[in-house]
Formats: structure tokens, C-alpha cells, sequence
């Protein structure tokens, strides 16, 4: 079994740490005011403390791991890289619906690894920081939809919010490898003046320009010229192709990679349950007060 927190260690310790103390707190109370009926008080007490520790336990994200061989399992791919997947959302309907596939097929195909997403068209934006959780990605990139921006789209826009990316995935995550995939037409048609990417030298260790369309719909010059800022090759992306791009930890052609089958949703759901119960049990008290107060006043 394996886990991959929510949130860094140090800090589910400390929210963890603090939950629990709240509940202690909270039973010193249900203690002193429970009167005649303190087992059942205790009783829902417990019941909602084990909520808190199972939901606590569900920002693991616990996993077993499949493809495991008699000296333990493979590393899952794209383990400790960090993904930048800069998207142009000006690209029309058609282009986008590409990038789209493109994507989910890369997640899956390292579903290890680390993404972020920045959209951009005229101005760039953090859509998606940098995170393990590719379940909860892959819905964002599924709704994910262009803009219309044609005349003044940027195909250097993301450059800034790039840079400090890289930056914080380098101090955040020591020894991790960051690569950027850009996927674009080269903003075709713009009369925006386009901008540049100034990236530190060395921040970037693999990834590709990939660019989407054919004829007047794509700017190639404009996207080679991006790919030799990146320091990336640039790849004309044909709908009908196979997506196959190199990273620098390229999966094994043999399915070594080991498959994660997320558990949290089990603590998770046991935790809904528990809550749900207690919810109950509160409205059902609050609706017998105001009855008995009905009753005493009449």
C-alpha cells in the first residue's frame, strides 16, 4: 500500500493533531452537560470523532499498487517529475478538443507525476496547481473550454506565471525534475504583439511545443521560435496520430508501471455515513424541542 497526501506530512500532522484535540475538548463538554444520558452522549461523541479520523485518513489518498513483482512493485511513471501543461485556450473547438484528448492520454500514460495547468489566450492563469491528484484532474481538463481570442491572443503570454511555477516546483519539491508541454497553434491571425519566455536556465528538463492544425489555422514559425525558448523540440500534433511524447522517465513498453487503485474513497464514504447518522440524530432533537416548547406554552 502506498499514500500520496493531500496535503505535505508535516502539515495533515499538525491538522490531524488539531482535530483530535477539538474532539477531546468537545467530549470534556459532552461530559459535564449530559446528565443522566451520558453513555449515549459519548456514543454519538464517538461516533463522529471515528468521521473526523476516517476523513483524515482519506487525504492520504491511500493505494495498492498492481504489476508488483517478487522484489516489490515498479515505480509508477513519471514519479517525482513535475508537469507544466500550458494551454492555449484560443485555439478553436476542434484544435481544443486535440489538446484535450492529448492530455487525458498523457496522465494516464504518467499517472505518477505531478501536474499544473495554465491556461492563456491574451493573459495567462493558473487553472490547476501543481498536484498528485490526477483523478480530480482529469474532470477539470474534460470541462476545460476555449476562449474567443483570436485577434489578440499571446502565444508568449505564460511566460511569467511559467517562470514562478518553476520556480516554487523547484524549492517545494527537491530533486524533482520539471518539464513543460505547451500545446498550441501560435496565434494565427493576432495582431497582439507576442511575447517571449525568459525561463532560468536549467529550470526546464524536458517536454515539447506540441502545435495543433494546418495551414492558416498555425503559426509554425512562431511555435519553433517558443520551443528554442523552452529549450523543448517542437511537434506537429495530427488528430489522427497516437499521442507519444518522451519525458524523462519514459515508461517501460512492457507495462512495468505500477497501476494505483485509490482506496480513499472507503474511509471517505464510512465517514459520510457517520455524519449523515449525526445529522439525523440533530434534527431530530431540535424538531422534539420545539415541539416540547410548543407544548409549554400552550
Amino acid at each position: 500500500m502506498t499514500f500520496q497526501p493531500v496535503l505535505p506530512w508535516p502539515i495533515l500532522a499538525v491538522v490531524a493533531g488539531a482535530l483530535v484535540l477539538a474532539r477531546v475538548v468537545a467530549l470534556r463538554q459532552v461530559l459535564l452537560s449530559a446528565g443522566r444520558r451520558r453513555g449515549r452522549a459519548v456514543l454519538r461523541w464517538s461516533g463522529v470523532t471515528l468521521a473526523v479520523l476516517l476523513l483524515i485518513a482519506a487525504t492520504t489518498r491511500p493505494a495498492l499498487l498492481g504489476n508488483q513483482t517478487g522484489q516489490g512493485a515498479k515505480a509508477a511513471a513519471g514519479a517525482n517529475l513535475n508537469v507544466f501543461l500550458v494551454v492555449d485556450r484560443s485555439a478553436d473547438e476542434q484544435r481544443f478538443a486535440g489538446m484535450r484528448d492529448d492530455i487525458a492520454a498523457l496522465s494516464k500514460q504518467y499517472p505518477a507525476a505531478r501536474y499544473a495547468l495554465i491556461g492563456f489566450a491574451s493573459k495567462a492563469s493558473l487553472d490547476w496547481p501543481l498536484s498528485e491528484d490526477v483523478w480530480s484532474l482529469r474532470p477539470t481538463i474534460a470541462t476545460l473550454g476555449s476562449q474567443d481570442a483570436t485577434s489578440s491572443a499571446n502565444a508568449g503570454a505564460a511566460d511569467n506565471v511559467l517562470r514562478y511555477q518553476l520556480i516554487q516546483a523547484t524549492q517545494q519539491y527537491p530533486g524533482s525534475r520539471n518539464v513543460v508541454l505547451y500545446f498550441g497553434c501560435g496565434a494565427p491571425g493576432s495582431r497582439a504583439p507576442q511575447g517571449d519566455f525568459n525561463l532560468m536556465r536549467g529550470s526546464v528538463a524536458g517536454g515539447a511545443v506540441l502545435g495543433y492544425g494546418n495551414g492558416d489555422a498555425i503559426d509554425e514559425v512562431e511555435l519553433h521560435r517558443l520551443a528554442a525558448q523552452l529549450g523543448v523540440p517542437y511537434v506537429h500534433r495530427q488528430l489522427s496520430q497516437a499521442f507519444q511524447v518522451g519525458l524523462p522517465d519514459t515508461p517501460d513498453s512492457r507495462g512495468d508501471a505500477a497501476d494505483r487503485t485509490e482506496l480513499y474513497w472507503l474511509p471517505a464514504l464510512l465517514a459520510a455515513g457517520l455524519l449523515l447518522a449525526e445529522i439525523y440524530l440533530s434534527v431530530r432533537e431540535f424538531r422534539r424541542g420545539r415541539i416540547a416548547r410548543r407544548d409549554l406554552a400552550a
